[in-house]
């Protein structure tokens, strides 16, 4: 029996594992980095490890020294969650070289799926060979890793050779393997998985289908189960050819399978043989909790022959810190209050009063919703997703929000080109008007227990504020009988909360102040100063980093004095699992080069410069 498990991960995945474990009785031990000492897996571990270092090269992804851990903590067996080292059959044999317990499939299995192209040869299937303009579009493919890393569409043979190189780069820096393929890219598919368990015994289960068909940057944003929509035909098409993937490599334990669906066709993907991001809607709906069926096979036990029934629909969400409408930046700072309503389920790696660095991925949380049916889980969720509380960066919760009442996906009709039709119209709205004047009576009256209440009307006050991208400018006077706005009723102020009579309506505002950051309920908004600085000026066609992160790449010759084109990458910052191409606002010369390979840079810092000519 294991006693003790390393879990070679960090961040949420790492926290669900360990819950699962206390469940069973099984001691904990994590590994963590520097950035990552004060983390929540971390604290929640009953023992945790340094790993010197920053970077996932120096850390999360050294082999040697997470095997050096497991056997120093004690732990008994090593499981590997996902990303990372999960798919790297040479981590898998160095810990079972050690004696250790690996709980996952047999190195052999990796190896045999850990490379789409060699995958795909199994499926008798093979990448394209020398790309034409007939095969446009196409998709260049990292054969290693996944989570939308090493992946670049291309539409015109002119940017063939540019993906591949960027492609290769990323990979590199990612999985430790450069090797990119191409394949076809199918134009308005649905993403569709089918999850697999199986264990030493040779029984194979298909634990039904996921639809993930919602992504940015080819990772997943929202994901359910069942799939919806599928014929029976096709739903038992995809069943029998992922035992069959399964089968093929004599697979332990659980897998993914994964499809692209067009019509009633289905392309085969990919196997990832670990466990995936959201596997929690297949335990909602099969009432199965997969880690500890993963410890239970890696223990030798039997998988009854049939699996179990599947009942009702499960939603997921992935919560990033992350701003859609600026190219899905990421956001690092304090999350100085995080609540999500217990009638959700919620897999996190956070807690109030984290803060969110830059090395690592921006998902802060999955939240998931199960009901009976498909239309109470997604409302359900969305229910959730407004209700919660995250005061803190910038998130993608509106965006959350709108995709799930958004109508192609209400009536099943969404597919992975989803965001690249929609993103404008989902990235947030307005924001609550009230917003601006709740936070200014608020404010006013936390500072009046200073200074006391004015025996006379005095002159109106202002405020300003920045929401949802623009500045708006309240009035409100001191009175005798308290706090007045033209056209509103306040019925009740205090720091934290204001009440609002509207046309004969009331409504409640809860208010919280972090320096100049304001939340508002669920809208956030910044106080502005009374005047401008006069020197927080930049020169035309600054380019600033967007996010903080790291200088990965700078175009060949560039130097300052370089013509540049409009549109034309600069250089590439890498910040959070994500590379952000830096690009020419407009023709004209590169004035100015601050950013060299391998600088850190801070949010806001100028990179360069270009003048217009």
């Amino acid at each position: 029996m294991i006693t003790s498990v390393l879990v070679a991960n960090r961040g949420e995945i790492a926290c669900r594992i360990f819950r699962t474990c206390g469940e069973l009785g099984i001691r904990t031990v994590a590994v963590h980095s520097d950035p990552d000492a004060n983390a929540l897996h971390a604290r929640v571990a009953d023992t945790a490890v340094r790993l010197a270092g920053a970077a996932p090269a120096d850390t999360y992804l050294r082999a040697d020294l997470i095997v050096k851990a497991a056997l120093a903590s004690g732990a008994d067996a090593v499981h590997p969650g996902y990303g990372f080292l999960s798919e790297n059959a040479d981590f898998a044999r160095a810990v079972l070289d050690a004696g250790l317990v690996w709980i996952g499939p047999p190195p052999s299995a990796i190896e045999a799926m850990a490379s789409k192209t060699r995958a795909k040869e199994l499926m008798g299937l093979a990448p394209l060979g020398d790309v034409t303009p007939a095969d446009l579009p196409v998709l260049v493919k990292a054969a290693a890793g996944g989570g939308g890393r090493g992946m670049r569409i291309v539409r015109r043979m002119e940017d063939l050779a540019a993906a591949l190189e960027s492609a290769r780069a990323e990979a590199a820096g990612a999985f430790g393997d450069g090797e990119v393929f191409v394949e076809p890219y199918v134009e308005d598919g649905r993403h569709v998985e089918v999850q697999i368990l199986a264990d030493t015994h040779g029984t194979v289960w298909a634990l039904g289908t996921r639809d993930c068909s919602l992504q940015r940057r080819h990772q997943k944003v929202i994901e359910e189960a069942p799939a919806p929509g599928l014929p029976d035909g096709l739903r038992a098409e995809l069943h029998e050819l992922a035992v069959r993937a399964a089968r093929a490599v004599d697979y332990v334990g659980a897998g993914t399978v994964e499809f692209l669906v067009s019509g009633t066709e289905a392309h085969f993907l990919e196997m990832n043989t670990r466990l995936q991001v959201e596997h929690p809607v297949t335990e909602a709906v099969f009432g199965l909790d997969l880690v500890a069926e993963q410890i239970r096979i890696a223990e030798g036990s039997r998988l009854p022959d049939e699996p179990p029934r599947a009942r009702g629909h499960a939603v997921e969400a992935r919560l990033y810190a992350e701003d859609p409408a600026r190219d899905w930046t990421p956001q690092t700072g304090t999350l100085h209050h995080f609540a999500v309503p217990s009638t959700v389920r919620l897999d996190t790696g956070y807690e109030s009063g984290d803060d969110i660095g830059v090395h690592y991925d921006p998902m802060l949380a999955k939240v998931v919703a199960y009901a009976p049916t498909r239309a109470e889980a997604v409302r359900r969720l969305a229910g959730a997703l407004e209700k919660a509380t995250i005061h803190g960066p910038t998130t993608n919760r509106d965006l959350l929000l709108n995709s799930l009442r958004h109508k192609e996906f209400t009536t099943v009709r969404m597919d992975t080109g989803f965001y690249d039709r929609h993103l404008t119209e989902l990235v947030g709205g307005p924001g609550e008007p009230y917003a601006p004047l709740a936070a200014a009576l608020a404010d006013a009256v936390g500072r009046s227990r200073f200074g006391g209440w004015r025996n006379l009307h005095s002159a109106p006050q202002t405020k300003r504020y920045a929401m949802a991208g623009e500045e708006h400018e309240v009035r409100y006077r001191h009175t005798r009988d308290g706090l007045e706005a033209d056209g509103v009723r306040v019925i009740h102020v205090d720091p934290s909360a204001v009440v609002l009579e509207v046309d004969g309506v009331r409504r409640k505002f809860e208010v919280a102040r972090y320096g100049d950051q304001v939340h508002v309920g669920s809208t956030a908004l910044t106080a502005l100063p009374r005047f401008p600085d006069p020197t927080a000026q930049l020169a035309p066609g600054s380019l600033l980093a967007p996010m903080p992160g790291t200088v990965v790449r700078v175009a060949d010759g560039l130097t300052e004095g370089s013509a540049v084109e409009a549109g034309q990458p600069l250089l590439w910052l890498e910040a959070m699992k994500m590379e952000h191409r830096i690009t020419a606002p407009h023709t004209g010369t590169l004035s100015e080069l601050n950013a060299v390979v391998g600088q850190q840079v801070a949010v806001g810092s100028l990179l360069a410069v270009v003048r217009s000519t």
